[in-house]
């Protein structure tokens, strides 16, 4: 547990922040508040009671002093191809773990591209993506693929009972569609292409209770940056249930709304995960509720476990190349829950 220690959360008083504030504070972390909203960060300071800091991209001495005397920093504000490298730069001039929840295909590919000598040679941790999108379908998958060295393929068909996408989620898909130029991207043969036609629908055949679902396939999130870059796996490919893309597509659907005491929404969740090799075919599942929500117990069980040491490399680190995929999983119950799983 985290025993008083102190965590930075940048973008606190966001959807997503308040729900990782609130598990840091339940896993006995100290959350010390940070974002540039000053007015946002004051209201959340007088209802929690932790300590706010002020702090902008473009001024690193504020990111400095947000940072002072905290053990880690959490990133969950987006867009995060504004936020990443600033506050990454902050978190190696600290000398302190730096972990975010991006969803967006860019900032991730970049984190990897920029950082991973300089957080190597430092000895630093750095985990991009660690949230629904990016860090579960990567330990699923990594926990799929078991003892195997490589595969032919990886599949990761999220399964949403709909989308009602936060303001950010927007913000942060339209400025990774300004970057790619309207163009959407694939992984195939080892390399990303970028592609002007529309994606292919199909039906997947979820485990239940799901079942068949129509689904948008080539629907790529981060999940399909962050397996190759430990994973001998050529071909990765991400679906979307067609009713979810039709919601965030969308002007009129609108945010998500608590249905419970802890803010989360009704929405619910099943991640299938498939690996092929050879004909062989290894499959891990889970299921859970609230996309959103469910970042926060992942990007704060993947704090604990790097301040613990309980990791496996230094750098820049996918989930799956950094901690014990099995374990990981196992330890996020009753948050998510695995499917059929026999390990």
């Amino acid at each position: 547990m985290g025993s008083g220690q102190t965590v930075a959360v940048f973008g606190a008083y966001g959807h997503t922040g308040r729900f990782v504030v609130a598990e840091l504070a339940a896993r006995g972390f100290v959350p010390v508040l940070s974002g540039r909203d000053g007015d946002r960060l004051k209201a959340l300071a007088h209802e929690s009671g932790y300590e706010a800091r002020v702090a902008t991209v473009d001024a690193p001495e504020s990111l400095d002093r947000a940072l002072a005397g905290a053990a880690a920093v959490l990133n969950c504000a987006g867009p995060f191809a504004s936020t990443t490298a600033p506050v990454i730069e902050a978190a190696l001039r600290a000398g302190i773990p730096y972990l975010d929840v991006a969803a967006e295909l860019e900032a991730t590919i970049d984190t990897f591209a920029h950082f991973a000598d300089r957080a190597r040679a430092a000895g630093a941790v750095v985990v991009p993506a660690m949230a629904f999108f990016g860090g579960l379908g990567d330990l699923l998958v990594t926990a799929a693929m078991g003892d195997w060295t490589r595969a032919d393929e990886a599949h990761i068909a999220y399964g949403l009972s709909g989308w009602h996408p936060t303001a950010g989620t927007r913000l942060s898909g339209a400025v990774s569609r300004e970057r790619r130029g309207g163009r959407r991207m694939r992984f195939a043969n080892g390399q990303w292409e970028y592609r002007t036609d529309a994606p292919p629908t199909l039906e997947w055949r979820f485990p239940e209770p799901m079942g068949p679902r129509t689904v948008v396939g080539e629907f790529t999130m981060a999940d399909v940056v962050t397996v190759p870059t430990h994973l001998s796996v050529p071909d990765v490919t991400t679906y979307m249930t067609a009713d979810a893309v039709r919601d965030i597509a969308s002007p009129d659907t609108p945010p998500p709304s608590a249905t419970d005491g802890s803010g989360r929404s009704d929405q619910t969740f099943l991640i299938d995960a498939v690996v092929r090799a050879g004909g062989t075919e290894r499959r891990a599942a889970a299921r859970g509720q609230d996309i959103y929500a469910v970042t926060a117990p992942l990007v704060v069980e993947a704090l604990d476990r790097v301040l613990t040491g309980r990791t496996r490399t230094t750098g820049v680190a996918a989930a799956g190349a950094l901690f014990d995929a099995r374990d990981f999983l196992r330890a996020l119950a009753p948050y998510v829950r695995l499917v059929d799983a026999e390990w």
